[in-house]
């Protein structure tokens, strides 16, 4: 209908009010009912339009004024939306899933039913591994059948919680740095995390900083000191200036015009000044570091002249410390600064400390009994805020009112700096933060990865959601993609009162219920003290022996007593990080971070979704956090090492996701996830066979496949494309790059055959035996200096040797089989590229490798070399039968057939 047609009967002012309102209200989903509904009575009664746009003007003259109107309509919208990836780029890659699913159906089929007569303890060994590797890829691939983006408005988010000239009712964050040894995580880096979470672009009576110091280093603590000082003066400017990145490491180093969008003509003089005190800063710091190098025989003492309490990092007293809140946390201009608290928890000798998880747990309680913020955010000492709107993305998930009480986190994608141009080792982790987690949260959310991750805290004290409302019965699909399931209120009734019995029965899906609790404190059942005595020492019973931090854990908003003093909150926050406080409670096994592997995040994740929560996955523009990684060949084995021993741990352990949590409200796509998450480190073995397979085969003339007829070839030609297909529309519809997903492809071999099979034993030991083995580095060969020379680097470690082996005893067997060909004549070449490609194959993602030991100089420590060349001879003389540079003459047997043959 056409707007001057309709409104032609109004005068000027009407009409302009009217043309805006339409305009700014046709999208609304109530203006657009009521014109249609009308639609034919305008058009045929302009007496009708009449009425209603003088009630319209009527309303906007005498409830509120035109723009407050708007205002109040748009902060009422979604603060997020969910934006499906286009059928036309989805559709395509879903049918060559199913479709390469069949072809590798057939292809097994026919493996299985074809074997090699003359080589069948190889045909054997490649039709394991190869229904193991069909396994691991329907594990891996069908998570992300359900890829989804979101975009959060971070303009309706201020209008709803924080307009200006008003007080914010953005909620508070507790945000968590961790670590331990400030020789090996440099307290410059931890400083500038610091830094950055202080000039966060989020209400500062909204934000509190706390350092967990596990080493109990007064080099952390002198460190923080002189941080907490710097900010007063790069907080401001931050502010002032509105720029970015605000860890001034990262900002000052940028090789970008830091004049484009400023205006201010004080920038440039304030800059200069900005950078020279963040050097006279670095040299403060740089000092510290060089007088922390030599430890005084009496220990350290503090600047009062007592010694410090963390003398003995295995034996000392809890210590927090307020550095900024209270008083004098003020900036250079006199504004208020976010609270910053240096926090190491005791440790004595004969408890478990459950390293960077019990430090978790420890910073947990102490920010519920000092500030009690509903969220935190946990991070590397190394990974620091790139994008100041980063809290705000959260809370656009978190804080809205509808997706928000089901959210247990919001998790962000791990981005780095310093990585050579072409990522060697996959560094990045392109595919994994880009491909894998963007599909789970199709499903019910990304896996916790460690850091840059905002939490809702009832989730971590072990609370079940909030039943959605049931509408429709549940299906097959629904279970498996998150659709809700339909119950009656009085089945739903029944259902919950047959978890809460399964609580005590089945320790498997511990699920507590804040509402259970609520209704408990203020139900009939509490009139007598006696009733309201047994709640609470169940309550300390779960959370441990602090009257404070149980009461703190019923506070659905966060926040602390107004009652309460400093000096109370902090006595009682020391006594919440004892050694014994967790001692006959739920921390660590249904509360916070889960203990028993040393990728705690993992684990702690899976609980969460096990008990219903989904979870978040934010991709902003800017990334949110940037950390570093290590881009040394031995260092990157050594982390991926760890992280696959964490997988082993989980598997053998009693939270294994194929069998913990079928109580719970766990999806079966995100269930399929979360087996792959633990199981992957088992490729490791055939995938080791099947990489030495293709030598065995040159070197003994013999292969898996049998000869194979044309219809036959046409299966493996399908599996081959469908593979590349897969690929490339993967690519397509996520926007990763070709290059990044072939390092990834290269870096799953190589960290294949070494780390995650030094994982797998390593884990069998640690669980069967209880022998504990690390494989760390032991000797390093460092080159010259220059621009990425940690690439160069060298560091000699257990981990090189089996796919140094695998590299040379395929390197060997290309050339035993090619010289076996020249003397044998064209009639063998045939059957020879199948083998040759088999080789190729292995030798062509292992190269980056290969680059890694040769260096920058082609320098090989000895004693890889020595390893090497030792086991693929012992290899070698166990299979070569034959000398492949003597020909092969077959001819009668001269004894048999005599002279006349």
């Amino acid at each position: 209908m056409d707007e001057e047609k309709i409104l032609g009967h109004q005068n000027m002012t009407k009409r302009s009010l009217i043309i805006t309102f339409l305009r700014l209200q046709m999208e609304q989903t109530f203006l657009e009912n009521c014109l249609q509904h009308h639609l034919d009575a305008f058009q045929c009664h302009p007496f009708h339009l009449e009425v209603v746009v003088n009630v319209y003007i009527y309303f906007l003259a005498t409830e509120m004024d035109q723009s407050q109107f708007f205002v109040n309509d748009e902060a009422r919208q979604p603060l997020s939306r969910k934006v499906s990836v286009p059928s036309s780029r989805i559709n395509p890659y879903r049918m060559v899933i199913v479709l390469r699913l069949i072809i590798i159906s057939i292809f097994l089929h026919y493996r299985l039913t074809n074997p090699v007569p003359n080589a069948y303890a190889l045909w054997l060994i490649s039709v394991i591994c190869e229904i193991w590797f069909a396994i691991s890829w329907i594990l891996d691939q069908f998570p992300k059948w359900l890829p989804v983006n979101r975009e959060t408005y971070l303009d309706r988010l201020s209008l709803r919680y924080d307009r200006e000239g008003e007080t914010s009712q953005l909620a508070a964050v507790d945000i968590f740095v961790s670590t331990v040894d400030p020789l090996k995580e440099p307290p410059l880096v931890t400083a500038n995390t610091v830094l950055s979470i202080l000039a966060v672009d989020y209400p500062v009576d909204k934000v509190s900083c706390y350092v967990s110091d596990d080493g109990a280093a007064m080099l952390t603590f002198e460190a923080l000191s002189e941080t907490s000082e710097f900010a007063r003066i790069w907080v401001p400017f931050c502010k002032k200036y509105n720029i970015e990145p605000r860890a001034p490491e990262w900002y000052f180093c940028q090789k970008i015009d830091y004049l484009k969008d400023k205006v201010h003509p004080s920038f440039v003089k304030e800059r200069r000044a900005m950078k020279r005190e963040y050097e006279e800063f670095k040299i403060r710091i740089n000092a510290l570091v060089s007088k922390a190098q030599k430890v005084p025989e009496e220990g350290w003492v503090m600047q009062d002249g007592t010694p410090w309490p963390g003398n003995n990092t295995r034996d000392h007293p809890g210590m927090i410390q307020v550095f900024l809140g209270q008083s004098g946390g003020l900036d250079s201009e006199g504004n208020e600064l976010p609270r910053l608290v240096y926090v190491s928890r005791e440790k004595r000798p004969g408890f478990q400390h459950h390293k960077k998880a019990g430090a978790m747990n420890a910073l947990v309680r102490v920010s519920a009994v000092l500030t009690n913020g509903p969220f935190l955010l946990n991070l590397d000492c190394d990974h620091y805020i790139n994008n100041s709107k980063a809290l705000r993305e959260a809370m656009c998930f978190l804080m809205d009112p509808n997706l928000g009480k089901y959210v247990c986190y919001v998790q962000f994608p791990q981005r780095f700096d310093g990585i050579d141009r072409n990522d060697r080792y996959a560094n990045r982790n392109t595919v994994f933060f880009d491909i894998n987690l963007r599909g789970l949260d199709g499903i019910q959310g990304p896996v916790y990865v460690g850091t840059g991750c905002v939490f809702n805290r009832t989730a971590l004290y072990g609370y079940e959601p909030p039943h959605k409302p049931k509408q429709k019965k549940s299906g097959f699909l629904s279970s498996c993609f998150g659709g809700s399931r339909k119950k009656s209120s009085k089945s739903s009734k029944k259902g919950s009162d047959k978890k809460k019995s399964k609580k005590h029965v089945d320790p498997t899906v511990p699920i507590f219920s804040l509402e259970d609790i609520e209704e408990g404190v203020e139900g009939a059942g509490f009139d007598d003290e006696k009733s309201l005595l047994m709640s609470q020492m169940s309550l300390e019973k779960r959370f441990g022996q602090s009257a404070v931090f149980v009461a703190s854990t019923l506070m659905e908003n966060g926040g602390v007593p107004q009652s309460a003093t400093p000096e109370t909150l902090l006595k009682e926050a020391i006594h919440v990080i004892s050694c014994g406080y967790e001692d006959k409670t739920e921390w660590g096994s249904e509360i916070g971070w889960i203990y028993g592997s040393v990728t705690e995040d993992i684990l702690t994740g899976f609980k969460m979704h096990a008990r219903g929560w989904r979870s978040i996955y934010c991709m902003p523009a800017r990334p949110a956090f940037k950390g570093s990684a290590p881009i040394n060949l031995s260092d990157r084995l050594n982390q991926v090492l760890r992280w696959a021993l964490g997988s082993v741990e989980i598997l053998f352990s009693r939270h294994c996701p194929i069998w913990y949590g079928y109580g719970g409200r766990l999806k079966w796509l995100e269930r399929f996830a979360y087996v792959n998450t633990t199981i992957y480190p088992i490729t490791a073995i055939p995938l080791l066979f099947y990489c030495t397979l293709p030598a065995v085969c040159l070197l003994t003339g013999k292969f898996i496949i049998p000869q194979i007829s044309n219809f036959a070839s046409i299966w493996f030609i399908s599996l081959f494309l469908s593979i590349f297909a897969t690929g490339i529309l993967e690519m397509r519809w996520s926007g990763v790059g070709i290059d990044e997903w072939w390092r990834n492809e290269q870096f799953w071999v190589i960290g294949g055959v070494s780390a995650h099979l030094f994982a797998v034993f390593q884990g069998l030991l640690k669980v069967l035996a209880g022998i504990d083995t690390n494989f760390t580095v032991t000797s390093k060969a460092s080159d010259e200096d220059g621009d990425f020379a940690e690439l160069y680097m060298f560091k000699w470690t257990t981990l090189l040797i089996p796919p140094t082996t695998l590299l040379i005893i395929n390197l060997v067997g290309v050339v035993a089989g090619i010289s076996y060909a020249i003397n044998s004549g064209y009639q063998s070449w045939g059957p020879l590229f199948g083998k040759l490609f088999f080789a190729f194959w292995v030798i062509v993602h292992l190269y980056p490798f290969l680059k890694g030991l040769m260096g920058r100089q082609n320098r090989t420590p000895t004693i890889v070399v020595v390893w090497a060349i030792l086991l693929a001879s012992i290899f070698s003389l166990l299979w070569v039968r034959v000398d492949p540079f003597t020909t092969r003459v077959t001819g009668p047997d001269v004894e048999l057939c005599g002279i006349n043959c």
